[in-house]
Order: C-alpha cells, then structure tokens, then sequence
C-alpha cells in the first residue's frame, strides 16, 4: 500500500512539475510577434484555439483549463494584441485579462440601429467622448454633414482605434466605411431595378438585414421586396412598423400596430421607408443591389432561421397555417 501511495505521489509531482513548466515555458511566438484580435463576444476557447491552431502557444486546452479554473475565462478585455516571443502562457493570459491592448476596439452590430451605435460607443471605456453630450444633428454637424438623418449611414464592423481617440473619429471612419461599401454595391446592381438613388438601396439593405439574420435568404427576401414595388404592392414588413413604433414598442406587435399609421409603416403606406430603419451589413447591400431570380411574393418564417417563399397568396397562406397557426396550435 506504501508502494502504491508512493508511486501516486510520484507521479503527482511529475503531472505538477510537467503543468508548471508548460505554464511557465516562453512560447514559440511566429516571427515579428503575433497579432490578436479580441472581440467583445470572443470566447477563451475561441482564443486558445486560435493561438494553438497558429503556434502562439503549444496545448490551447491547457489555457483552456487554466483559465476556467482561474475564473479569467470571464474576464478577457477587447482589444487588438501583440503578442512577443520570451512570455509564457501564463504571462500571455495575464495580459489578455488585465486588458491592456496595443489598440482598443469597438464593433458594431449588423442590424443595429443608429441610437444602439450611440449607446455602444458611449460606454466604450477606451473613447474619448466628445460627442457625448451631443444631439444627433449635431454630431452629423461636426462630421460635415448637416441636416442628414444619421440611421443606416454608418457600417456595422469592428473598428481599431488608439485608446483615448476622439468618438468623433469613429464615427467618421464607419461613416467613411458605408460610403465606399455603398459605392461597391451601387456599381455592382442588377439593371431594372426600382432605384433612383444609392439612398434608396440603402434603404432597402437596412429593411433585409433586419427581415432575415439567413445569408441564403436574404437575395430571396430582396427579390420579393423588389417584386411587390414593381407591381406597386405595399412592402409590409414588421420591422418597419416596430422602427415607426419608437419606445412604444415593447417586444410584442399588434394588428392594431400594423393597422396604426406612422411615416414607417409599410403596411400604411407604399414604398420604401424613408428613411433606412438600421445599419446594414454588406451582405445585405449586395442581396439588395442583387436580388435573387424569382417570381415570389410572399414570405414566411419557419421557425428554425429560414423563410419560405411563395408566389401566390393562395401558396403563402399555406405556409402560414404550416409554420405560424399550426405552431401556435401546439
């Protein structure tokens, strides 16, 4: 029984020995240092896999544990890293806790709105807020462009800045960034399609991105949008009339919403809002500057991310006893 206990206590010092010098070794950084992009979602997992799949590091589930049994797995900071060869991984995963990023972060969300951009660069700790006592239009005044409405003008992605930059440079560079991803798509555009402006493909864009969250569907739900303007049939789209609704709407929509008219509801009114209702993502530019062949009208979600499409009024209804009142049944 000594024997045995021995040999326990052995092979413990061994695994202890072995864990400490794997924790403490310096890493094989590639050369130049190795650059690591925290977003705000990323997970330790996603990290140290990363890191592993590209030689920063040697057991990327060994960071894994070490940091689930630390407790840092929760603490990681946003932020863009260089990381040098000579640090452990222990030292590598101190700094990603102590959040010390060569360049701060911010990222956007597609289908956010402008007020929810506002709301996420006003708590970004790492901004210097000179905009935030300011009202949209003047903001829109500072960055040179007076008595435009702010919604949709403004790329959803993940911006890099020095900390302590002006939020007023962010803006311009996410303002800067739609333009010229506006510009692509405008140029890339079916012919015949019903717009007159790159405005109004923007419009469009913001419209699909906050339809659908499905890649595949979203040249689908352009097409039927395009197809009910052109046979001057009247969009309505719930998310329009949810954007019309303002603070009044609370996670739920009515018929009585539907039937209630505001310059968005596109149940009360033909065409296209007139404003964009959110920050389209390129995805949903492109499905709106190039919309899928089709002859469908009508759409449906099924429940599971996807919608179905349909021609006819007779075939949609189908789809919505299927997919919406028979579930509502269960």
């Amino acid at each position: 029984m000594k024997k045995i206990s021995r040999v326990l206590l052995l092979l413990l010092l061994c695994a202890a020995g072995w864990l400490g010098w794997a924790l403490l070794l310096p890493v094989d950084m590639p050369a130049g240092g190795y650059k690591l992009l925290v977003g705000p979602n990323r997970t330790m997992k996603q990290i140290a896999h990363a890191l592993a799949k590209d030689g920063a590091i040697r057991n990327g589930q060994l960071m894994i544990a070490l940091a689930r049994i630390s407790g840092s797995d929760r603490k990681v900071k946003a932020g863009l890293y260089r990381l040098e060869g000579g640090q452990s991984m222990l030292d590598v995963l101190d700094r990603l806790v102590q959040g010390h990023p060569d360049e701060a972060s911010l990222t956007a969300i597609e289908g956010w709105t402008f007020r929810q951009l506002r709301q996420a660069v006003d708590r970004n700790p790492d901004i210097k807020h000179d905009a935030l006592k300011m009202s949209n239009a003047e903001l829109m005044h500072q960055l040179d462009l007076p008595d435009i409405n702010p919604e949709g003008l403004f790329f959803p992605s993940t911006y890099l800045f020095t900390p302590g930059s002006s939020d007023i440079d962010l803006y311009r560079q996410a303002f800067s960034t739609m333009a010229q991803q506006l510009d692509a798509a405008w140029a890339a555009r079916k012919p015949g399609l019903p717009y007159a402006t790159p405005y109004e493909l923007l419009t469009m864009a913001s419209l699909i991105e906050k339809e659908t969250s499905s890649e595949a569907d979203r040249p689908m739900v352009a097409a039927v949008f395009v197809n009910r303007l052109k046979k001057g049939m009247r969009l309505q789209t719930d998310p329009s009339v949810i954007y019309g609704m303002g603070s009044s709407y609370q996670g739920n929509i009515a018929k009585a919403d539907l039937r209630r008219d505001t310059p968005y509801n596109t149940y009360t009114r033909a065409g296209l809002t007139p404003t964009p209702i959110s920050l389209p993502g390129k995805a949903a530019l492109y499905a709106a500057a190039q919309p899928a062949e089709t002859d469908a009208l009508y759409f449906v979600a099924r429940g599971d991310g996807s919608s179905q499409f349909s021609s006819t009024l007779d075939e949609h209804n189908q789809a919505v006893r299927k997919y919406i009142l028979k579930k509502g049944q269960q």
